[in-house]
């Protein structure tokens, strides 16, 4: 089969693809032929070895893919070979045209829906369900800021939110990225560039602030993010990339709660809901990704280099 493998870590180019033997699933895992694979920001980390789950060398990226099970092990009960699944991890990655997961790994994608969609499924979804709901506990007629909402988990954010009757302000960094973030249902948008849009979210809300923030560039926003927060507000760390000084009393002064969260932290139960919860929300048509472009397997290194420039408006999606 054709996979895409890094032997040494870098920039994007270290990704070449290779002729490599189908892998075999043990007793309990499962062997996906993939149909679409999903591009994330955290791939781009992974590749480069700067990351605290950086991968043994050498290595195939990729979490999130979708496709059709085409054989189980012995020990596997919740599948059986022709299932149409998303993956959640995979032991041997997605970039490629087959890849093994762990039974627990997966998750069942309607007929109705897309391998492009269902690739785009785990790592935004899940990501911003646990993000509102598992660490914020948001509730229908809160008001929520979603930094960065033109992007995977921006977008999966809003959608999220909306289902739920949430007030939703975004905020994107182009014109195109705002149109994108209103059509999905936002509320408001502002311009992350214009160095008022702080104090153009509170003015939203009435001078009230949000009741949640999903940060999605600490390093850059969260010591301001406190001058659009309510009382008792909650932020939800999600995304960083440098360190910060921060001062305190600007969380004790409104009483308010800094979450940090990682998706690779999440337990099987908190997995468990987050798998329930995109397909009830597929099946009634609350969620559905924005896929910015497709490319090829042998063009893998061009998804990253959008990603890394900034490029991507949604998802990208790799097509074995």
């Amino acid at each position: 089969m054709r996979s895409i493998i890094v032997r040494e870590f870098g920039e994007p180019e270290v990704m070449k693809i290779e002729e490599i033997d189908i892998p075999q699933p043990s007793p309990s895992q499962v062997l996906v032929k993939l149909y679409a694979a999903g591009v994330n920001p955290v791939d781009t980390y992974l590749r480069t070895g700067n990351h605290a789950h950086a991968p043994k060398l050498p290595y195939t990226p990729g979490k999130d893919g979708a496709g059709v099970i085409e054989t189980v092990g012995e020990d596997v009960s919740q599948w059986r070979p022709g299932d149409r699944v998303y993956t959640a991890n995979s032991a041997t990655g997605t970039y490629a045209e087959y890849c093994l997961c762990d039974e627990s790994d997966l998750g069942r994608l309607p007929d109705d829906v897309s391998f492009e969609a269902g690739a785009c499924m785990w790592t935004p979804y899940a990501t911003a369900y646990r993000a509102l709901f598992q660490k914020a506990k948001a509730q229908a007629g809160e008001t929520v800021l979603i930094h960065g909402a033109s992007g995977g988990v921006g977008l999966a954010a809003l959608q999220w939110a909306k289902g739920a009757r949430i007030v939703v302000i975004g905020t994107a960094g182009s014109d195109a990225g705002k149109e994108l973030v209103m059509c999905q249902g936002a509320d408001a948008v502002f311009d992350h560039a214009d160095d008022g849009h702080f104090r153009f979210v509170k003015e939203h809300t009435g001078g009230k602030g949000v009741d949640v923030i999903v940060e999605m560039l600490a390093n850059v926003n969260l010591e301001r993010d406190f001058e659009c927060l309510a009382m008792n507000g909650r932020i939800v760390i999600v995304g960083n990339r440098g360190s910060i000084e921060f001062t305190p009393r600007l969380a004790m002064t409104k009483d308010a709660t800094i979450y940090g969260m990682s998706l690779f932290n999440s337990d099987a139960e908190a997995r468990s809901e987050i798998h329930s919860a995109i397909f009830t929300a597929l099946t009634e048509g609350k969620i559905s990704p924005v896929i910015h472009r497709e490319f090829p397997l042998a063009d893998a290194r061009s998804a990253h280099h959008e990603i890394i420039e900034g490029k991507a408006l949604g998802k990208m999606v790799i097509r074995p």
